[in-house]
């Protein structure tokens, strides 16, 4: 008894399976013996008709009406189709369609889309993955898989069960108006790599894959929609090239096959007779020689590509006859049923032949689940459809594909931006905001615009770098991606003149109508004109990342398949989402809301956020207005901020910082040593280390201006400031009013006489940082603000940071800070709040530097990375370190030198969930940096809680920057 169970799966296996000189069977499954019965329990229960309408595969559009969509149901209820096909709509109505014509269905159709790449392809809202000429310069196979599965994944959300992906043709010509885009390249081992990893990662989720167009559609200029095609080459060379993919991933379980309307006269001898009815290329070839036995679908029959070559009459016949197994959208399906029903009457078609075909329908369908159907579920559809892990994965993948195709003299990434003068000029017709916001982000970008070729070059004088994007719309993989004729003479002009980069974000072959590239020292492929792709290709030219991508078909002669420079990070910060580094978007939510209660209680007017973790930011928003008024200034990504005491670290400290490594201080240095006017003085033998630990017994403040008012009246004495600048009176404080030039002695005369504290104990002081930059400008010869900029901010792309930002900066750019009843009797826009720093001129070593928060990000960034960010390095890794140390704690002193550390209690100037590594400092306007080794965290908090009255404490008393910096830790996925 057991030697006959064993023998009936033996025979079972040869038949059912079709191994061994048949080839792998794709559609088997693990339980084969539950399959089969089920397959031909269904099929005994079937009629005539049914059976045959499972060879049927109609077309619904969601978005043409109800009358469509009865027909459609009607074509199900009495012809018991087998599948159907979804065009264009949208994916509820889609999904709610979808479980309409289920329901009407007695055996449960096979459910199809065109989604390439992704159901976007033919559905609005849904999520689209990049072209496959753009996955074809990917490298990183498994990327490819993941695109696949997570396609697969919508689809089958979507209760869809087949999709018509990937596409396999190998395109060998730029002029093919069909495949182009859709083809991973012309290089037949890499397309035969990529599709093989596509296909694997969409059949992994439970989607069927169909590899199309067979025999091969990638050398021609035809287009089968309008005619019948040609592929003029001999049986050797589509043995060699077109059928190579499909030889590749036949053996690898592809589940499925397109045979295309192609004339291959090598391999059907009538003229003009269309591969998808031809039985020598179907099954003659397909399925005897290349040992398929998955399903195989028509090119849909409607097309003209098989209608004008054929007996219209009897194409869905023919196409059957051939060897295929389902009908793609024939062009008329009732007619085509009872075609075939008639000849099955005659003989034509035998039941061994009918059975073949329909049998193998069922098994796919088992294979699918369908045998345990369940409807599509409604709830949170669109969001499964556009999941954040889908948004990581194109990341990656663009990531991966922007191709450096030519990079003379090492031009990308972009180097000393304070040597650069860059200008971005945009060609096209397609959107281009997304590219120049980003390239803003890194470094001073000037969008020029000409009317005139003449008028552009002047234009461009000043520059001695120009960025040049090519942007078409990339909305469909058939749209113009050529540059018109004036463009090319402008490229060629400004080439010739200027240093280039050219930035195409189409598909390759647009470079194939420049004459020369000559003169264009560096040009990148980017694929795609869509915000990602955009802000990607940014992000390599800046060196924010690396380039990997490599040509998947020449682009130029003198721009092979293959070609692609790998280029170098420079480590500037990058741009993703919160899941990208490992931190819950919906978590983050939670700032949000706190903002948004700080500004309608009270707390500050407004404010910028950002959050940056392993080096991408993940968190950057603009709240409120500049004041409270409904008409304010709302909030922009380049408002500037006054940052208050944040100026001590990112100013003063990172100038002593390079002195102590360079050996021109030690910690153990005295502000005497320093600075020769305070010999003699109480200060004198003051060290470097305790003066900026806050360990000196300096007193903390000394209110200045107050010497400078009048006793009764409060307002400003004439005999120090005028409200038209002269000789004498020329150092700006605020509108209409310029303080006496000598003043700045007096300043300094007045921290030198000042008394020492009675007790040493940490006692913060804005007085160590007045000193250090008097020695700073002493040193070198020049203001505070021309040392940050030529040794800082130019080279690390901070180019919204500045003291007195009304000099580069209009008044409306720049946040407002006070309404001043005290001192300046003036609305504060544009100077410095700080008494003491205005009355400096708005240069002081304690405040007075403006910035915003992408901005400084950059400095806390290169702090983070312990001195080095943009390809340059400010200082050792070790000076960081030894900055970044707490040398008083034992006396209950938690601050490092000159960065603020982590409270040592339960009070301080952190949410308390911070490593003991984490260093930054908070500002008096309402501003916060906290730079977090253990996490790699950069969080900073602009605001102006000043405003109208710094006597508002709500930010410091609610705890609003603390409050947020928990949720930040809370994001953080463990």
């Amino acid at each position: 008894m057991v030697l006959k169970k064993n023998v009936f799966v033996v025979v079972f296996l040869c038949g059912f399976l079709n191994l061994s000189a048949q080839g792998v069977d794709p559609l088997i499954t693990s339980d084969y013996q539950q399959q089969k019965a089920w397959v031909d329990s269904v099929y005994n229960a079937l009629t005539l008709q049914e059976k045959i309408g499972q060879l049927f595969m109609i077309r619904a559009f969601t978005d043409k009406g109800q009358e469509h969509i009865q027909k459609v149901k009607n074509l199900v209820s009495n012809y018991q189709v087998g599948g159907v096909i979804f065009s264009t709509g949208g994916p509820y109505r889609q999904a709610k369609i979808n479980n309409e014509l289920q329901d009407l269905s007695k055996v449960k159709m096979m459910m199809a889309m065109d989604a390439e790449w992704g159901l976007s392809m033919r559905l609005d809202s849904t999520f689209a993955f990049p072209y496959n000429m753009a996955l074809g310069a990917v490298k990183d196979t498994d990327l490819i898989r993941r695109v696949g599965k997570h396609i697969g994944e919508h689809c089958k959300r979507l209760g869809m069960q087949i999709n018509f992906a990937p596409d396999v043709d190998i395109n060998t010509n730029p002029k093919n108006p069909i495949i182009g885009n859709r083809s991973f390249g012309e290089n037949r081992d890499k397309v035969a790599q990529k599709t093989l990893a596509f296909m694997q990662g969409m059949q992994s989720a439970g989607v069927l894959a169909n590899a199309k167009h067979f025999p091969g559609h990638g050398d021609t200029e035809q287009d089968s929609h309008k005619t019948l095609p040609t592929i003029n080459f001999s049986e050797e060379r589509i043995d060699s090239v077109e059928l190579y993919p499909y030889k590749q991933l036949i053996p690898q379980g592809l589940a499925s096959i397109m045979v295309a309307h192609l004339n291959v006269p090598s391999l059907e001898s009538r003229d003009g007779f269309p591969s998808s009815l031809s039985e020598g290329i179907v099954t003659g070839l397909l399925k005897e020689k290349l040992h398929f036995n998955g399903l195989i679908f028509t090119d849909a029959l409607e097309m003209k590509g098989v209608a004008n070559y054929a007996d219209s009459d009897n194409v869905d016949l023919s196409a059957f006859l051939a060897g295929n197994d389902m009908l793609l959208i024939s062009g008329d399906t009732p007619e085509g049923i009872k075609k075939l029903k008639e000849a099955y009457d005659e003989g034509v078609i035998t039941e061994e032949r009918l059975a073949y075909s329909v049998k193998k329908v069922l098994k796919a369908k088992y294979k699918v689940g369908l045998n345990d159907y369940h409807p599509v579920k409604m709830e949170n559809l669109y969001e499964d459809l556009n999941r954040v892990e889908d948004t990581i994965l194109y990341e990656e993948v663009m990531e991966n594909a922007i191709t450096v195709a030519k990079n003379d003299e090492q031009q990308i990434p972009v180097r000393d931006l304070d040597k650069k003068k860059i200008a971005y000029v945009g060609f096209g017709d397609g959107e281009h905001q997304s590219f120049l916001t980003t390239l803003q982000k890194y470094a001073e970008v000037d969008y020029i615009q000409a009317s005139t070729l003449s008028d552009m070059v002047e234009r461009l004088q000043p520059y001695n770098l120009v960025i040049i994007g090519h942007h078409r719309s990339t909305e469909t993989p058939w749209k113009a991606a050529d540059f018109t004729n004036e463009e090319k003479v402008w490229i060629y002009e400004i080439a010739r003149l200027k240093k280039v980069i050219l930035d195409a974000f189409v598909k390759p072959y647009a470079l194939l109508d420049l004459q020369s590239i000559d003169n264009i020292e560096s040009i990148v492929i980017s694929f795609q004109n869509d915000a990602i792709a955009q802000e990607k290709s940014a992000e390599i030219l800046f060196g924010a990342l690396s380039s990997k991508g490599s040509l998947p078909v020449m682009a130029h002669q003198k721009l092979p398949e293959n070609r692609g420079f790998l280029t170098n990070s420079l480590s500037r910060l990058g741009y993703s989402v919160p899941e990208r580094v490992g931190m819950n978007s919906k978590v983050l939510k939670k700032v949000d809301s706190v903002m948004n209660t700080a500004i309608s209680s009270g707390v500050t007017p407004g404010g910028q956020i950002l959050i940056a973790r392993n080096g991408k930011v993940v968190y950057s928003k603009n709240f409120g207005r500049f004041d409270y008024g409904r008409d304010a200034e709302k909030v922009q990504s380049n408002s500037i901020y006054d940052l208050a005491s944040l100026t001590k670290i990112t100013a003063t400290l990172p100038n002593i910082m390079q002195l102590v490594e360079n050996g021109e201080l030690t910690f153990n240095t005295t502000l005497g040593e320093m600075i020769p006017e305070l010999r003699g003085s109480n200060k004198s033998d003051l060290k470097l280390l305790a003066v900026l630990s806050h360990y000196a017994r300096l007193t903390p403040w000394i209110p200045f201006y107050l010497q400078t008012l009048d006793e009764g009246t409060k307002k400003p004495l004439e005999k120090y400031y005028h409200e038209e600048p002269n000789k004498k009176f020329s150092t700006q404080v605020a509108d209409h009013m310029y303080i006496r030039n000598d003043y700045k002695d007096t300043i300094f005369e007045r921290i030198k006489e000042s008394e020492l504290l009675p007790k040493l104990e940490y006692k913060y002081s804005d007085l160590p940082f007045l000193l250090l930059q008097k020695y700073l400008e002493d040193y070198y010869k020049e203001s505070l603000d021309a040392i940050t900029q030529e040794r800082f901010y130019k080279s690390l792309g901070m180019n919204y940071t500045t003291f007195k930002p009304l000099d580069k900066f209009k008044k409306g750019e720049i946040v407002p800070t006070e309404v001043d009843d005290y001192f300046r009797y003036q609305t504060i826009q544009g100077y410095v709040h700080d008494m003491g720093a205005a009355m400096l001129g708005g240069v002081g070593g304690h405040a007075g530097l403006f910035s915003t928060s992408n901005d400084l990000a950059k400095m806390m960034q290169m702090y983070l990375q312990k001195g080095y960010y943009g390809g340059r390095r400010y200082f050792s890794a070790a000076t960081l370190d030894k900055f970044n140390t707490c040398y008083y704690c034992e006396e209950d002193n938690r601050r490092g030198v000159g960065f603020d550390k982590p409270q040592l209690g339960t009070v301080g100037p952190t949410c308390g969930c911070v490593s003991m590594t984490s260093f930054g400092h908070s500002g008096f306007t309402g501003t916060y940096a906290w730079v977090d080794p253990v996490d790699n965290l950069v969080y900073i908090f602009l605001s102006n809680r000043t405003y109208p009255t710094m006597m508002n404490r709500k930010l410091i008393t609610e705890g609003t920057r603390t409050v947020i910096q928990e949720i930040i830790y809370e994001s953080i996925e463990r």
